[in-house]
């Protein structure tokens, strides 16, 4: 039996989870620094991204995503392990992205991945600290933006 503090640090946990993904499809990064510690790792290389500190990553989304007309975040399977004042996490991500190629012809390419996070307690609440991806599978990817990691 789960006790009321755990239950609470999963609820805020869930909570940090999810303002990442909503940050990410409002293009409003500047909410990720609820998301994330300062010094927080972040590898995004298995989905064909950057690997670095939350001061490198978190520019590049806000250069990169835009080239994307539209895109969302769905996540979901969320499993959460607790202990003290830090925390594991890992949820599916389902991420379906719309190119523009050549010609202005619109191609929606569909991304499944996990994210896998570790987390810590602030005197802000609950901040992913550490955060990488494993890919699970992708489709429809433009051969241009295909990085050969299917």
């Amino acid at each position: 039996m789960l006790d009321l503090q755990t239950i609470s640090d999963r609820l805020e946990i869930e909570s940090v989870l999810v303002t990442y993904v909503n940050a990410i499809d409002a293009r409003d990064f500047d909410a990720l620094d609820a998301v994330f510690t300062p010094d927080a790792h972040i590898d995004y290389t298995a989905m064909g991204g950057i690997e670095g500190s939350y001061d490198k990553v978190k520019p590049w989304l806000a250069q990169v995503l835009p080239n994307f007309p539209a895109y969302c975040h769905m996540i979901g399977n969320i499993s959460i392990q607790v202990d003290g004042d830090t925390a594991r996490a890992r949820c599916v991500c389902f991420n379906p992205m719309t190119v523009e190629l050549a010609g202005g012809v619109r191609q929606t390419m569909f991304l499944g991945l996990w994210y896998v996070d570790e987390l810590v307690r602030t005197a802000q609440g609950w901040r992913i600290s550490r955060r990488s991806e494993e890919k699970c599978f992708d489709h429809n990817v433009p051969e241009a933006l295909n990085t050969g990691a299917s």
